[in-house]
């Protein structure tokens, strides 16, 4: 698709639509309405859009329940026992994983404490935590409450990384030092795949490489960057991860998060960890014998039985991403966020009125841009908010606006650039 120069017009922007090889895919979504017209909907950083295809998934379950009752576990194409298996390989491909590595379980802060368990071990001078400064809350509230279980109080036992004076994004280098600077003290890198405030996309390769490089254990949060941006995390070296399935998957709000262990560790059963019956061996799970012996991979972190409904939730949004392909997905993506930049640059005005705080980079950023707004920005976004667009609202002072490459088009994008030329006409 030929994309030099952007040009700020509805022509245009039908042209890129035409050209979009996922544009039939916005078909798959239902688009909420305001004012009786489609909003243009650049939250799916907060919640993506439900495929319509959800309803038939769920049902399909439901029908089993009133036919079968409990014997639906062990009956039908998916007997229950194995509901979490068919999303295994498509979320394998979204995380650059082999299958035994990842699991559909639990909610994210859950997973996140269930993982520390295993993979924060403090021990002598080694028990610090690196971080970015600003992590999502819920974040920073698991790191506080684990270093405070062993002991520590998180003023000391926790390292924050802030970007220079004057800047909004953290520098690679700068990260890669403080690793070295601390290598003989931190017990865990844990850090946000892409930053839900800014959008930064951050080099989880290199911030691997440095910190396995001192034996530093290093684990990421990805509720914003899977299904959002390109991850390797098996060829990476990452040791662990965790992350929604409500953001880009679209799989429904609250619904089941997923756990990534690298290989070397899901095969090693003396592996310190929280058990749970549906991580013992499936093959005698129903002896009910006493002794927890894991299964290999991800799944010996399971705890609880399948959620089955949510799952089929899930599974309906992971088989269009499996249908689209992540590579053209990733490429719509880095399209469709050009434009908006594009406009906003075009629509908004200069430094005087805004600051653009995510990467300019494709490769700095997902599709997320974080719009931070110097005067009457809440304002702003209200008045937005009532001419047809849902967007996200972050204190102080940023709009992050996130244009799906499943289910937005260009002309989304154009619209919201009229809808901002008229808003600023009317000094709003």
């Amino acid at each position: 698709m030929d994309v030099s120069p952007y040009v700020f017009s509805l022509d245009f922007a039908r042209e890129m639509d035409e050209k979009d090889p996922l544009r039939q895919f916005r078909e798959k979504f239902y688009i909420p309405e305001k004012n009786a017209k489609p909003v243009i909907y650049f939250c799916g950083n907060s919640l993506g859009l439900q495929p319509k295809t959800v309803a038939a998934h769920i049902n399909k379950d439901l029908k089993k329940w009133a036919d079968k009752g409990v014997d639906g576990h062990f009956e039908g194409t998916v007997p229950w026992v194995d509901a979490r298996k068919p999303s295994k390989p498509i979320l394998a491909n979204l995380l650059g994983a082999l299958p035994e590595e990842v699991v559909a379980m639990n909610s994210l802060s859950v997973n996140l404490h269930l993982l520390l368990v295993s993979f924060y071990r403090p021990e002598g001078k080694r028990f610090k935590i690196l971080t970015e400064a600003g992590a999502f809350p819920s974040d920073q509230y698991i790191l506080a409450s684990q270093v405070a279980y062993h002991g520590y109080h998180p003023d000391e036992a926790i390292i924050e990384m802030s970007p220079r004076p004057g800047e909004h994004l953290l520098r690679t280098n700068d990260i890669l030092e403080k690793i070295r600077e601390h290598r003989d003290e931190l017990a865990l890198v844990m850090m946000s795949g892409v930053q839900y405030y800014t959008g930064q996309f951050f080099d989880m390769e290199a911030i691997g490489k440095e910190a396995s490089s001192h034996e530093i254990k290093v684990g990421f949060d990805l509720a914003h960057a899977i299904g959002n941006v390109p991850l390797a995390m098996h060829d990476w070296g990452v040791d662990f991860a965790t992350w929604c399935s409500y953001k880009y998957l679209n799989s429904g709000p609250g619904n089941v998060s997923g756990i990534f262990v690298h290989q070397k560790h899901g095969k090693d059963k003396n592996i310190p960890r929280f058990a749970g019956w549906w991580g013992h061996d499936e093959g005698k799970r129903f002896l009910m014998e006493k002794t927890f012996d894991p299964m290999p991979g991800a799944d010996g972190w399971l705890l609880s039985n399948d959620p089955v409904l949510g799952l089929a939730a899930h599974q309906a949004s992971l088989d269009i991403f499996a249908e689209a392909g992540m590579e053209k997905i990733r490429t719509k993506s880095e399209l469709l966020t050009g434009y908006l930049e594009f406009v906003i640059r075009e629509t908004i005005g200069g430094p005087e009125e805004f600051l653009l705080i995510t990467p300019s980079k494709p490769n700095e950023r997902g599709c997320q841009l974080s719009l931070s707004i110097h005067k009457a920005g809440k304002e702003i976004f209200d008045s937005w908010t009532a001419k047809g667009l849902v967007a996200d609202w972050r204190n102080p002072n940023v709009i992050r606006l996130a244009p799906t490459p499943l289910y937005n088009s260009f002309q989304d994008v154009f619209a919201f650039g009229k809808m901002v030329q008229s808003s600023m006409k009317e000094g709003q």
